[in-house]
């Protein structure tokens, strides 16, 4: 009698846990296998280039769709607007305050990469792939992953575009998965970034020849700050054709021919990047993988499409460092559908959000939030967070650190001792810079102490 109630006792916590070849001790998920995730990462896609965000004319239907079958965080940032350290932050759940990688030659250490996600997932008993370029350090670290395909150009010879050429990889990837292991397949774009230019050439965008006349009735309304006096309106230091983001300004959108052209390439990028998407998740239906994987959708930066006078990101403007954020079950049981989460989340927020929907322990040196407890208020919702640009210095790009909240953004120019303070609840265009304005003195004393505290706290 007791050994049957020993075993019946065994029997009910094997239920509740599931042990893998990684070591780790794993809670059921609602009686289905541990999920296969597929990630999706872009490069330069801004928040707002959605149309189910209300963009006026974007047209994104497979991932207007996406966003209605699952959560969508209209609150996205990253924690640093640049490709290589945002992906690093990425990967590894960590600011660039910690993880240190604030350039784009320096890779993660062995011991560092064992606890990127990926490697988790993988000495989990996850199968991994990894389609595109990872984005982070010189050497590319093909040993940590199952398969690895990630040096594709931007043409090959025969004239396939990399967003084509990465979807055909990911679809033929996807056709050689069984049910017997979950896979973590990621497929990495350089779209809808510029090509940068060659010979004293400005940049230029590569769309793919199908979309070229896409949007060609429709002219692109200038931003708000593209007018000159927000230009004018910066420092010294800052109001240089040394800064990067005003040199590529003047290749790109520094005319209104110019400008027209590459917003609308831009765009073309966008629409082109969805139509891989829909192709992904028909893919996975018509195999019959819907119903056991998480589709999750973002880009490691916005992009400025000459806001405030400048081309690109960097520097802690709205444009620039928000981003969409899609994460969907596919399975019909799925409870959350057609949500839109506005709390704040993270770049840094993937890594243990991935981990927690893979059943997986999420390790101690992750800084981010599983953003699926943030939903389901099982934990607060952060109120700021720290934002940091140091690659590179004045007058290519002044370092910047700040705080951002969904009320303000308050920036540090490092290198100068300026700071900068926009009240976005009332202007959210960041037109005007409130530092120096004595109604908000009290305020800003205020900010700088958490800036301080909040510093201190990410290291």
């Amino acid at each position: 009698m007791k050994v049957m109630i020993k075993m019946k006792a065994l029997t009910q916590w094997m239920s509740t846990y599931v042990i893998l070849l990684g070591g780790f001790l794993m809670p059921a998920m609602a009686q289905k296998k541990h999920p296969n995730i597929v990630f999706i990462i872009t490069d330069s896609h801004r928040g707002e280039a959605l149309g189910i965000n209300g963009h006026p004319f974007v047209q994104t239907p497979n991932l207007d769709m996406l966003a209605r079958g699952g959560v969508r965080f209209t609150n996205t940032y990253v924690t640093t607007a640049i490709c290589s350290v945002s992906r690093a932050s990425i990967l590894s759940g960590q600011h660039k305050a910690r993880h240190k990688i604030n350039d784009f030659t320096t890779g993660f250490t062995h011991e560092a990469m064992q606890h990127t996600y990926p490697v988790v997932l993988r000495n989990a008993g996850y199968k991994t792939a990894q389609i595109g370029f990872l984005g982070v350090g010189k050497k590319q670290p093909a040993e940590y992953f199952d398969h690895w395909d990630a040096q594709i150009p931007w043409l090959t010879e025969d004239g396939l575009h990399q967003t084509d050429n990465i979807t055909q990889k990911a679809l033929s990837y996807l056709e050689k998965q069984k049910s017997d292991q979950p896979f973590y397949l990621a497929m990495s774009f350089t779209a809808a970034h510029e090509i940068d230019g060659k010979d004293g050439n400005p940049a230029t965008y590569l769309v793919q020849e199908r979309y070229k006349n896409l949007y060609k009735d429709i002219t692109m309304p200038m931003p708000v700050t593209a007018a000159p006096e927000y230009w004018n309106s910066f420092p010294d230091f800052f109001r240089t054709d040394q800064n990067i983001g005003r040199g590529r300004w003047h290749g790109l959108f520094s005319t209104p021919e110019l400008f027209q052209e590459n917003v609308k390439n831009y765009y073309r990028l966008i629409t082109g990047l969805d139509e891989s998407v829909g192709k992904v998740v028909s893919k996975l239906k018509e195999l019959g993988l819907d119903e056991n994987t998480i589709v999750i959708y973002t880009s490691d930066h916005g992009f400025s499409l000459g806001e405030h006078g400048m081309m690109g990101k960097w520097y802690g403007y709205e444009k620039g460092i928000h981003v969409p954020l899609i994460i969907n079950d596919l399975s019909d049981s799925s409870s959350l559908k057609n949500h839109n989460a506005k709390q704040l989340a993270l770049n840094i927020d993937l890594a243990p959000t991935i981990l927690s929907l893979a059943g997986v322990n999420i390790p101690p040196a992750m800084q981010g939030l599983d953003l699926m407890k943030v939903v389901d208020r099982k934990i607060p919702e952060r109120k700021y967070f720290f934002y940091e640009h140091t690659v590179f210095a004045s007058p290519m790009l002044p370092k910047v650190e700040g705080l951002v909240s969904k009320d303000y953004k308050y920036f540090n120019y490092t290198e100068h001792n300026f700071e900068s303070f926009y009240d976005t609840r009332k202007d959210p265009d960041e037109t005007k810079d409130v530092a120096r304005d004595r109604r908000y003195r009290k305020k800003l004393e205020e900010v700088r102490s958490l800036f301080e505290k909040e510093k201190k706290a990410i290291e």
